[in-house]
């Protein structure tokens, strides 16, 4: 289900809304959830630093899937560290497999 996040410039509470949002659909419907992440940031200065912020909590929420740039700095990083953080990332395998294989480049 896509919880459809709101540009926070907009108004700063639709941050919580969507975050909330998140966090119901996954845990009491026990429904696969999918956001649009740079919507939060739309019309704010430091956008990349607003996303990979609301990303990591929209996966501390439950987050099933991101739409979002991976070729952006960061995003596939934060995406590893919150799934590992949250437990979504058991001993940190796949956080440590990404990690070795970029030293390697």
């Amino acid at each position: 289900m896509d919880c459809i996040a709101l540009s926070s410039s907009v108004d700063p509470n639709f941050i919580n809304i969507a975050l909330e949002t998140v966090k119901k659909v996954s845990n009491k419907l026990n429904i696969s959830t999918v956001l649009g992440i740079s919507n939060i940031s739309f019309g704010m200065p430091m956008r990349n630093h607003l996303n990979l912020s609301f990303l990591s909590m929209a996966i501390a929420n439950g987050l099933s899937a991101a739409i979002v740039d991976p070729t952006k700095e960061g995003v596939v990083e934060t995406i590893l560290a919150a799934d590992y953080l949250n437990g979504r990332d058991k001993y940190g395998k796949r956080l440590i497999y990404y990690y070795r294989n970029k030293i390697k480049k």
